[in-house]
């Protein structure tokens, strides 16, 4: 079974088995009411079902979920910063989103390792012009502090327990001490920032509200598995953390500390919704060696 499918039954169990039984009749009614043509699935798919194809002679990207609240909130998010870097929407409903689709569609992740300089470079550029995004009145966003509850929640999880202390007193600090806040992408790692002509654009926008500090967390710990595999991943991290600070105008230990708590986070997810936590056990162990390191 492959990691979609898998991911697909084991959050919506019976909803999911049905959804994925009616796919191929739900694409066949979308090309025909918005007239697509050429609809293939990318690969590596994790959560959503996204093909591409054509509108017209147009490229383009159907993306098709069960999360209906997460894809209107993408759609909301990308066309906040639709004058800021995001790709365009062209088109949003229940269950799907109809997005112009990036030419060439490289992404930062080809750069791994060997121009790594290069594409934090990138990101910095691209996360400056996000951030200038006003923040919308409608719709709301929700606040970084509606993700990070979930750092409360107990667990069973020995292994998670042993940090989650810790991570709650980091959330807490940074929390305490935040700036004023601003639009924030919400998973700005190599995979969601593409070529597209002579720029790079962000693609699937979580939009969350938050320090421009928690941003560049999700980059630092990609791309994964490839980053867990080298030697140097600490190395890595480290001078991945102090290029951001001294071009983002960050304090460096901001962003070592939202490193952590979001790995600590995206552990306490990946247990909730019964995937393999492995890797993201791997990455906690190793920033927090990190955080020590650096005293």
């Amino acid at each position: 079974m492959d990691n979609f499918t898998t991911n697909i039954l084991n959050i919506y169990k019976d909803k999911g088995k049905k959804w994925l039984t009616d796919l191929p009749t739900i694409i066949k009614r979308l090309a025909s009411e918005y007239n697509l043509s050429g609809l293939k699935p990318l690969s590596n798919l994790s959560y959503n079902y996204v093909l591409s194809g054509f509108l017209g002679n147009r490229p383009i990207i159907l993306k098709l979920g069960l999360d209906n609240d997460a894809l209107k909130q993408e759609a909301s998010s990308l066309q906040a910063f639709a004058e800021f870097g995001g790709i365009k929407v062209l088109g949003a409903k229940k269950g799907f989103l109809l997005l112009e689709k990036a030419i060439p569609g490289i992404s930062l992740k080809s750069y791994f390792p060997l121009q790594d300089n290069d594409s934090v470079e990138i990101a910095c550029n691209i996360i400056n012009l996000l951030h200038q995004a006003p923040i919308p009145k409608n719709p709301q966003f929700p606040d970084i502090q509606d993700w990070l509850r979930s750092l409360d929640h107990d667990t069973s999880n020995k292994n998670l327990k042993n940090y989650l202390q810790k991570a709650r007193y980091i959330r807490n600090q940074l929390l305490a001490t935040a700036p004023d806040p601003v639009l924030l992408h919400g998973d700005l790692h190599h995979e969601n920032i593409i070529k597209h002509g002579d720029n790079w654009v962000v693609i699937d926008s979580k939009g969350v509200t938050g320090e421009p500090a928690y941003e560049v967390a999700a980059f630092i710990r990609n791309p994964i598995p490839e980053l867990l595999k080298s030697r140097n991943m600490a190395s890595i991290i480290n001078n991945r953390i102090a290029y951001f600070a001294y071009k983002l105008k960050i304090k460096p230990e901001r962003i070592e500390g939202w490193c952590f708590v979001q790995a600590v986070l995206a552990w306490v997810w990946i247990l909730e919704d019964g995937g393999n936590e492995k890797c993201f056990k791997y990455l906690v162990e190793i920033l927090a060696d990190c955080l020590a390191n650096n005293k």
